[in-house]
């Protein structure tokens, strides 16, 4: 799906949903405080066996998606943990590939949890696949004939709206992630500590 021109567009942010099988990746385009739909999708690489072939393929569709669409920031979603420390090795290598492409291009990355995802579109940070695709559907305006088969395309798309939501938060709102990195932004406020 891609039904865009790029131009048209403030910021654009690129979403991927990591993954050996299946990669989604979604393409969200602002202006001012409206996100819309530029593109999404699928990369199918469960049709090759050789598990680095299919890091150079990831590698490459991120890198032509940059090349394509000029995203400003990519929002990756982080591996959750499992009981299969085989996959999560497999996850980490794909979201690691992606991140290259990015970092490559000094395209910014923000990684999100699934479960922040989910509560920024839908209000339920254990939403099922299926109601995050359905708010997507509502909040961007996606005609159901624009829906993928795959819900790895909505997830990525679903983590580029995450990363949008959190950008518009104020600076305070969103806080340092460390106390070091308190001090560093705030040092008038520590003097005497």
């Amino acid at each position: 799906m891609d039904n865009n021109d790029i131009t048209n567009y403030e910021h654009i942010f690129i979403g991927i949903d990591p993954g050996t099988n299946v990669m989604g990746y979604g393409i969200l385009g602002v202006n001012g405080k409206t996100p819309s739909l530029i593109a999404m999708g699928v990369l199918k690489l469960s049709r090759m066996d050789d598990h680095y072939m299919r890091l150079h393929r990831i590698f490459e569709r991120v890198t032509g998606l940059i090349n394509q669409y000029l995203p400003d920031e990519m929002a990756i979603e982080a591996p959750f943990y499992g009981k299969n420390v085989q996959s999560m090795l497999k996850l980490g290598r794909a979201q690691g590939v992606a991140m290259a492409a990015a970092l490559n291009h000094e395209v910014p990355i923000a990684e999100y949890e699934p479960r922040k995802i989910k509560q920024a579109i839908t209000g339920n940070g254990a939403a099922s696949k299926e109601q995050v695709a359905s708010m997507l559907q509502h909040i961007l305006k996606i005609d159901q004939s624009e829906m993928p088969d795959f819900l790895d395309a909505t997830d990525a798309l679903a983590a580029a709206l995450c990363h949008f939501y959190e950008r518009q938060k104020p600076e305070f709102a969103r806080g340092p992630q460390s106390w070091k990195a308190f001090i560093a932004q705030h040092p008038d406020k520590v003097k005497g500590l």
